[in-house]
């Protein structure tokens, strides 16, 4: 007799073994499976030729080596592994290469580009890059540098931080192709790169196995002797176990990023060198103790990791760049604006402005040696910084906005546009994404405040009131349109959302539900993600009305705040102060006034200003008397 489906299911389970089952439910993202048909095939035996070309190329001289490119523009400053066997490596593989960043602020810095610049050199040559987002490892807080411990933070500024950190790499990643292009960096099919969260495997990661893979073979006395831990049992408050095992859980990482996408490479600062090791000496101990045979990887000598830190980016004073210290220079717009920014980069002394182009731009060394020579011949036009200062806002805030800023910087300056001290700059990309340059006065701020009582309105009102849309109309055609995304679990019915898991970035198109389904979407009981289209993101807070009352700020849509209604308050004004000057108000003038008074609700501007005419002829209007 043919066994029934559940003993059947029962069977497959009872044939594998323990350790099998051990390991598969360790393994929290399970790869996506696809068939691989003969035009992939062909595909990737194209992609292996033009790699070997490149790398006979190499070889015979005619082509540069982007290890020699990293070590020429002064980016590689500590190596772990050898140089030589980094340089073999890369010429021989494909390899992977990625830098991480903790969102402990709600933006990134200026001091970050220094390391993700040669991941986006490595893209751009082919190989895979990656940045990756430690969602997870924020928790602990990185004690590298630090005297005492980090404050707590909570579930609700990490959503927050996590959603605008996402949204700044998006953009980095956008901009750079278009700069990359301007540069003739043709993209081809293999290139490959990615934003990953580390909450992807953390959040379904048994402690168990990263003891048993990572802790075991890990020895204390190493760990004890490094600077960050000595410091803070010497000089500080001491360390907690959990920033102790920071090494260990960024070492894990790694790993998980060497199994799952093939890298070999990590890139941090300076002061990161002490977790690239660690992190490189996990990731050997991880794949030497893999105990299934079929997930095993290879362990030759091209397979090793490595890695090199990058020299910090510092201010005036010698101090790097950071929250803690105060003196971040924001990749946000809302916090440090394009003009800023740019003015920042222009005001870089004559010594150290030829090194910040190798480092943060993309210009060809030819370049920027020509570059310098004409900034020699007259540093008081100061070319050099004038250059630099346009390419790093292209690859920050896109083509489009730098140019804006230039040309407004020229204005503010009173630098003509044929001026010799500003360099020739580029005509906007045909490719350039237009919806990635808005204006900083069009473009949504990451984050808003709302009384909670707008949560009781109808998806489009909360929407204007977010300031995603121009009026409520808008809102409405832009999600009819599908247009409009609400952080969420995917897939589920609105009825049936749970609310988006904490630290988690997932979003669903919205529909025109009822208001009652919304707060469910509230992520720990108070934030609401939305995002128009891909690149337009709000991430709205709300407190209670009492609270807001106490700001004396105002949402787009509030009761009692309309222009008409404003109007119709001033032309009460208008007529007390005509009973306090004792002078008596006509039938026709009062008449006048209850006309324009009552019939302000339903007028245009055009119409309501014709209105506002006739009281100042009527002479209940003085000539310096302002409509709102």
């Amino acid at each position: 007799m043919a066994p029934s489906v559940a003993y059947r299911g029962l069977q497959a389970r009872v044939a594998m073994c323990r350790e099998c089952l051990r390991s598969r439910a360790a393994t929290p993202v399970q790869p996506q499976r696809r068939w691989i048909g003969t035009k992939y095939m062909a595909k990737l035996k194209v992609a292996e030729a033009e790699w070997r070309y490149s790398a006979d190329e190499i070889r015979s001289g005619r082509k540069r080596h982007i290890w020699d490119e990293f070590q020429e523009r002064g980016f590689v400053k500590d190596v772990v592994g050898s140089p030589e066997m980094i340089r073999k490596t890369m010429l021989e593989k494909r390899i992977g290469i990625y830098c991480g960043v903790d969102p402990t602020a709600n933006s990134l810095h200026i001091g970050h580009l220094v390391a993700m610049m040669p991941v986006f050199w490595s893209y751009m040559h082919g190989y895979g890059a990656f940045t990756i987002i430690g969602g997870s490892t924020a928790k602990i807080g990185d004690p590298t540098g630090r005297v005492d411990g980090r404050p707590a933070m909570s579930s609700a500024t990490l959503v927050q931080n996590l959603a605008g950190i996402q949204h700044q790499l998006k953009a980095l990643w956008a901009h750079m192709e278009v700069v990359a292009a301007r540069f003739q960096y043709q993209k081809n099919w293999a290139w490959r790169k990615g934003i990953i969260n580390n909450n992807q495997w953390w959040n379904s990661l048994p402690m168990l196995e990263v003891m048993k893979r990572l802790g075991t073979p890990m020895r204390v006395g190493p760990l004890l002797g490094r600077d960050s831990v000595k410091t803070r049992l010497q000089e500080g408050s001491g360390m907690s176990f959990a920033e102790f095992s920071y090494p260990l859980m960024q070492a894990w990482d790694w790993y998980e990023l060497y199994k799952q996408r093939g890298v070999q490479m990590q890139v941090g600062g300076s002061d990161q060198y002490g977790n690239i090791l660690t992190g490189a000496q996990g990731v050997k101990h991880c794949v030497a103790s893999e105990p299934n045979e079929a997930d095993q990887l290879p362990r030759g000598e091209l397979d090793q990791p490595m890695g090199f830190t990058v020299p910090l980016l510092t201010d005036s004073a010698g101090k790097k760049f950071g929250k803690s210290e105060g003196n971040a220079i924001w990749l946000d717009p809302f916090q440090t604006s394009p003009f800023d920014f740019y003015g920042y980069l222009v005001r870089r002394s004559d010594a150290e402005v030829e090194q910040l182009l190798k480092l943060l731009t993309f210009q060809p060394l030819k370049s920027i040696a020509k570059t310098m020579e004409q900034h020699n011949a007259d540093p008081r036009k100061r070319v050099a910084q004038h250059l630099l200062a346009y390419e790093v806002s292209a690859l920050v805030h896109g083509d489009k906005i730098a140019q804006e800023t230039q040309i407004r910087h020229r204005a503010v300056y009173g630098q003509d546009r044929g001026s010799a001290n500003i360099p020739i700059t580029f005509a906007h990309e045909p490719g350039a994404s237009d919806h990635m340059h808005s204006t900083v006065d069009n473009r949504p701020k990451a984050d808003i405040q709302l009384p909670f009582h707008v949560l009781e309105q109808s998806l489009a009102r909360i929407v204007y009131a977010s300031g995603l849309s121009a009026s409520v109309a808008d809102a409405h055609r832009t999600i009819k349109a599908r247009g409009l995304y609400i952080g969420g679990s995917p897939g589920q019915k609105p009825h049936e959302n749970k609310g988006m898991l904490v630290e988690q970035l997932m979003y669903t198109p919205v529909t025109l539900w009822d208001p009652s389904h919304t707060p469910r979407f509230l992520i720990d009981g108070k934030i609401l993600l939305l995002r128009k289209g891909k690149h337009n993101l709000r991430c709205i807070e709300f407190i209670s009305d009492e609270e807001y009352a106490k700001t004396g700020r105002q949402y787009p849509g509030q009761p009692n705040t309309g222009a008409f209604r404003k109007a119709r308050e001033r032309m009460r004004e208008i007529e007390q102060r005509a009973q306090t000057e004792q002078r008596q108000v006509t039938k026709e003038e009062h008449s006048l006034m209850q006309q324009v008074s009552e019939a302000t609700q339903g007028l245009t501007n055009k119409q309501l200003r014709e209105k506002w005419e006739r009281l100042k002829e009527a002479g209940l209007i003085k000539d310096d008397d302002e409509l709102i």
